[in-house]
């Protein structure tokens, strides 16, 4: 059964095949461990549900790209020291195995391991359900440590200079490694992006394209929509709830993250549309347009919100680079055919919001869109400038 109590004493911890997996992460069972339990068994374990938290800086190791704060590799190695350390010197661990993204194929197995049982009534509601075996025989998945309880000078102890308290996100890619201290485990946006960050090479090695994307639903077509957050709030029904991020792959496409609404419906066919929607006032661009594959990665490498260049509309730090994102996306829109849009969100003075913008978008799913056709003006000059910069020579077959 996927939900099950495991209580290991220190006595029996080296036979059980929990206490092994655990000690290869360096995490020694003391006395009691509890895995996968449900919220009203963690409730009885005496957790609660602390005030959320926003903003915090998420702090990554590795190769990024995008806005990110920098741990070096001999600061993370110390954290870790720290952090299992700690949780090992605890009578009771808690023990949480999850997913991020369902996909069987490209999504990358989570086990978290925490000092306290309350950091799992957040995390267990942004991870897909998976077994334990599932986690154990993941090739590469990735482990959260939580230590709520750790000393408030951790951020001195590894040359860290933190506000306010101890509340620390660090995440090392090549580790596959979280770390949350103190009340960190209250931010749910900032772990959500961690994570992605993280997942994202796993899932890329496995075939999948990890995807700062929403998906809408109309009747039995699925549309695949790269906008920013403001520009989709308000758009009401046809969005599958949850937060932007999906997988595409063979399989289908898929959310990174549950959510408290996702329902049993989890895994989606493959979209019968790839909507991109740009902000541009200046006249250039219309309101809608079809674009050929080469025309799409062009615009999602691009990501244009007005006047700024969000390459692959990704928000946060990302460990993939995006031309190569990119290029993945070109061969995916060719090989299964899926049609490409060009929305002007931005059409008018006012714009297109809420569902008026869902309209937009929903429209592309009808025959007799126009082919994308700039309308003169140097944003052309524009998009070309930013992408040499940042990516030297465009593939032959991208194009405005």
């Amino acid at each position: 059964m996927f939900r099950r109590l495991v209580h290991c004493s220190s006595r029996a911890a080296s036979h059980g095949g929990l206490n092994w997996a655990l000690a290869g992460r360096g995490v020694i069972v003391k006395d009691t461990a509890f895995q996968n339990l449900n919220s009203s068994q963690l409730y009885l374990h005496g957790a609660t549900i602390p005030e959320p938290l926003s903003g915090l800086p998420v702090y990554v190791g590795g190769n990024v790209s995008g806005e990110a704060c920098k741990i070096t590799k001999a600061q993370f190695g110390k954290l870790l020291k720290q952090v299992t350390g700690h949780i090992s010197s605890v009578s009771n661990i808690y023990v949480h195995d999850g997913a991020v993204g369902s996909s069987l194929k490209a999504g990358v197995k989570v086990r978290v391991i925490s000092d306290t049982p309350s950091p799992l009534l957040s995390l267990s509601s942004i991870l897909w359900r998976t077994s334990p075996r599932a986690v154990s025989h993941d090739s590469r998945p990735l482990t959260v440590y939580v230590a709520t309880s750790i000393s408030p000078d951790i951020g001195d102890i590894i040359g860290l200079e933190l506000k306010g308290d101890n509340a620390l996100i660090a995440a090392d890619i090549e580790r596959s490694s979280l770390v949350l201290c103190g009340n960190a485990f209250s931010d749910s946006n900032a772990i959500k992006q961690a994570l992605a960050t993280l997942s994202g090479p796993i899932i890329f090695a496995r075939g999948g394209l990890p995807l700062s994307a929403r998906l809408l639903v109309f009747g039995d077509s699925v549309v695949l929509l790269f906008a920013p957050e403001d520009t989709i709030k308000g758009c009401g029904d046809p969005f599958v709830p949850g937060d932007v991020g999906v997988i595409l792959s063979s399989e289908g496409v898929v959310p990174l993250f549950e959510s408290s609404s996702s329902g049993s419906s989890n895994m989606f066919k493959l979209p019968a549309a790839a909507v991109l929607a740009t902000f541009d006032c200046s006249g250039v661009i219309p309101s809608v347009s079809k674009l050929a594959p080469g025309q799409a990665a062009f615009h999602f490498l691009a990501g244009f919100q007005s006047g700024k260049f969000m390459p692959a509309y990704g928000k946060g730090p990302s460990s993939i680079d995006p031309l190569e994102l990119a290029k993945e996306l070109l061969l995916k829109l060719k090989h299964d055919r899926i049609s490409s849009y060009l929305v002007n969100a931005n059409g008018g003075e006012k714009g297109a919001p809420g569902k008026d913008f869902a309209k937009l978008v929903e429209s592309t799913l009808s025959n007799g869109i126009p082919p994308f056709q700039a309308e003169g003006g140097d944003l052309l000059d524009r998009y070309k400038k930013l992408l040499f910069s940042r990516f030297g020579e465009l593939p032959e077959e991208f194009s405005f």
